[in-house]
């Protein structure tokens, strides 16, 4: 079986795998649909994984983009991943969630902020809404600042500072995530509306702005405790995170 696959060269695999999309500087490649089974919350669910590079040369020959990956550094480069449920690009509706990397809150589970939990709720509202898409965006922790960065800011935090004085204090602005190549990718996957799942209006205007055809906006509300109330409490207060009466704000 394994020499049967080795027979088959890789650019030959590859080449129906991998598409160019332009990109203001460069192109973004992106590679899939491959299929990812999920344990989400103890049943094993089949999504459809991408993932996506942005580069600053262009080239639409497989093999070249190959030779090229071959020698970068990649770390340097943004790797985001876009997990695609059901019909996602024919059916009328579709929930999305814009997912940024939290790498305490996403892998460690802290209760520091609720993004752990966000992620694996959109990922469950998806499912049960029968097609979607979630995009993780991996330039995108501490709201654009980087893990180090945030782990600082962490530490102001432990000292009285919020999550926006914390970033000022680093010399960052409150929120600089940027969502242009996420919407770049979303138009190559879907042209019908979607549903926005987020309390973030920033992002709401990002799709808007980008001629995206926004069916609404769907909250994600959940685990408040006492480690996160300020934290929550900041993003309606000094973020301009839409609130809702009888929830905790979050994103």
């Amino acid at each position: 079986m394994v020499q049967a696959s080795l027979a088959t060269k890789p650019l030959d695999i590859l080449k129906g795998k991998i598409q160019m999309i332009e990109a203001d500087e460069g192109t973004i490649y992106l590679v899939g649909p491959i299929q990812l089974p999920v344990n989400l919350y103890g049943e094993t669910v089949l999504f459809q994984w991408y993932s996506w590079l942005s580069h600053c040369q262009v080239t639409g020959d497989p093999q070249e983009i190959i030779d090229q990956l071959a020698s970068a550094n990649l770390a340097e480069h943004q790797q985001s991943s876009v997990l695609v449920y059901g019909d996602f690009e024919e059916a009328d509706d579709a929930l999305i969630r814009m997912h940024s990397i939290c790498h305490t809150g996403d892998i460690f589970g802290s209760k520091r902020c609720d993004c752990g939990y966000q992620l694996k709720q959109s990922m469950k509202n998806i499912v049960e809404h029968g097609t979607g898409a979630l995009f993780y965006l991996a330039n995108h922790e501490g709201r654009g600042i980087g893990l180090f960065s945030k782990a600082m800011a962490y530490v102001l935090q432990e000292n009285g500072y919020d999550t926006v004085e914390a970033n000022e204090s680093l010399g960052f602005v409150d929120d600089s995530r940027n969502y242009d190549d996420a919407i770049r990718v979303l138009k190559a996957l879907r042209s019908k509306p979607v549903k926005l799942m987020t309390n973030n209006p920033k992002k709401l205007e990002a799709l808007q702005k980008a001629g995206l055809p926004v069916a609404g906006r769907e909250p994600l509300w959940g685990d408040h405790s006492e480690f996160n109330e300020k934290y929550l409490q900041t993003k309606i207060l000094r973020s301009g995170h839409i609130g809702e009466e009888g929830a905790c704000p979050n994103d």
